[in-house]
């Protein structure tokens, strides 16, 4: 009995001392002053001081006093925007996967991906919603601080019919055969409503915060001509069911008009691509609060001259082509009816390493959008998206994608003014002097 009382005498001042530490843990403070700061909502940038504490800013005005031992930066007359955010990452899309895919393991890939990780914060990409592809554990690693990376969104694995935009398999696979990508979860061969449903809620119960499915072909893929409409409206139903019950939404891979209107129809909230509809599903989707996500540089610059890409067939090229013909006029209707326009490069490997930022340079340079509103494409409006993941959202105790009381921490510093001259964004290590990502200093080249 004494030694009973002995040890709950001893397990009660564990606790006690514990939560007197917990309670006295002192708030850290960073002030930053001497710069001009465009919130992502205006459309300038106004001087003002920003105070973040811990990780979520504070105070945003002119002449904040700092807080005793507070952590003061000099911005040294630079313009703080919000972190930027990519729409549309594929950060288990590697090299050697497919191509080569006997030659390099998951473990492998996975080291890749975090090199990834790291060259998007680089490039000032605090915050990547991913697309498709199993990056549910590396989520989860870097939403506990185990690893460096983004704020990370992950869709789970890719939701396909068989013959789908992401069926890996092989022309000669028998039914029932499980590609070595599918069984590591990058992608999920699903045929009718139970596998729908089930599919997506393996990714949710791995930590989807939203739910991707493959609704019509692709240019590159081989099984799936890109006229495809893929998913029966029952089946995209089941999913987007799934995905409500959870507090979350469906996004969709679709080009044309067939299947973006069978998505709406479904209730998807945002479709990727889309670069082959009519001026009439673009109207369809702003009725109906649908949101594009649009990739300007595999549309506009990867595809003007198809006829290049030496390892695309006669077939691979005359998709190419359609897409680039089909962008140009999309995006001219996007912006004339007003549709909520989010951006994601769908870029990876060498070609594309460190050019993330290509895809919201190119709305300026090659549509003549404003170069305000091309960067609200990767910051508000991203962050409105982004909080359509409700209850899933693991980032629900601040904003994203602007710089105003309560919202997380995420901002870049710029050496000039990204408003005016939109390419400043894309030569980050000269002009990038301060990224800080959730109160966290990742670079400063200030001192």
């Amino acid at each position: 009995m004494k030694k009973t009382k002995t040890l709950l005498l001893l397990f009660t001042a564990f606790f006690v001392v514990f939560f007197a530490q917990a309670q006295t843990k002192k708030d850290t403070y960073t002030l930053i002053t001497n710069v001009k700061v465009w919130d992502g909502n205006g459309d300038k940038a106004v001087d003002a001081d920003v105070l973040i504490e811990n990780n979520l800013i504070k105070e945003v005005k002119a002449n904040i006093k700092a807080p005793k031992g507070a952590e003061i930066i000099d911005g040294k007359g630079g313009t703080l925007i919000p972190g930027l955010i990519d729409m549309h990452a594929h950060l288990a899309i590697q090299e050697g996967m497919l191509v080569g895919k006997d030659s390099y393991d998951q473990m492998a890939m996975g080291a890749r991906s975090g090199q990834d990780m790291m060259g998007y914060l680089n490039q000032g990409f605090t915050t990547a919603r991913d697309a498709g592809g199993n990056i549910l554990g590396l989520a989860k690693a870097v939403n506990n601080g185990l690893i460096p990376g983004p704020r990370l969104f992950p869709s789970g694995g890719f939701l396909s019919q068989t013959g789908g935009h992401a069926d890996t398999g092989s022309f000669n696979d028998e039914i029932g055969a499980v590609d070595p990508l599918e069984y590591h979860g990058f992608g999920y061969i699903t045929d009718g409503v139970p596998e729908v449903q089930k599919a997506a809620r393996m990714n949710l119960r791995a930590g989807a915060t939203q739910i991707k499915i493959m609704a019509g072909g692709g240019v590159a893929s081989e099984f799936d001509p890109i006229t495809t409409t893929q998913f029966s409206l029952e089946e995209m139903k089941a999913a987007v069911e799934v995905a409500k019950d959870y507090g979350t939404y469906v996004l969709a891979h679709a080009y044309h008009d067939r299947s973006v209107n069978r998505c709406i129809d479904a209730g998807v909230k945002v479709i990727e691509h889309n670069f082959l509809v009519s001026e009439a599903t673009i109207k369809r989707m702003k009725e109906n609060n649908v949101a594009l996500s649009a990739q300007a540089v595999m549309s506009l610059v990867a595809f003007a001259e198809p006829e290049k890409i030496t390892f695309f067939s006669a077939d691979q090229k005359s998709k190419a082509s359609q897409v680039y013909k089909g962008a140009m006029q999309m995006f001219k209707w996007a912006k004339k009816h007003d549709l909520l326009i989010v951006t994601g490069g769908d870029m990876f490997g060498p070609a594309y390493t460190g050019a993330q930022a290509t895809n919201i340079t190119a709305l300026v340079e090659l549509l003549g959008w404003d170069p305000v509103f091309a960067l609200k494409t990767a910051t508000r409006n991203a962050g409105e998206v982004l909080s359509w993941s409700g209850g899933m959202n693991p980032y629900k105790y601040g904003t994203i994608g602007t710089i105003e009381k309560g919202a997380y921490a995420d901002v870049v510093l710029v050496d000039g003014n990204p408003l005016k001259n939109i390419k400043l964004i894309e030569d980050y290590k000269k002009n990038f002097k301060l990224i800080i990502k959730d109160g966290e200093v990742w670079k400063n080249t200030l001192k």
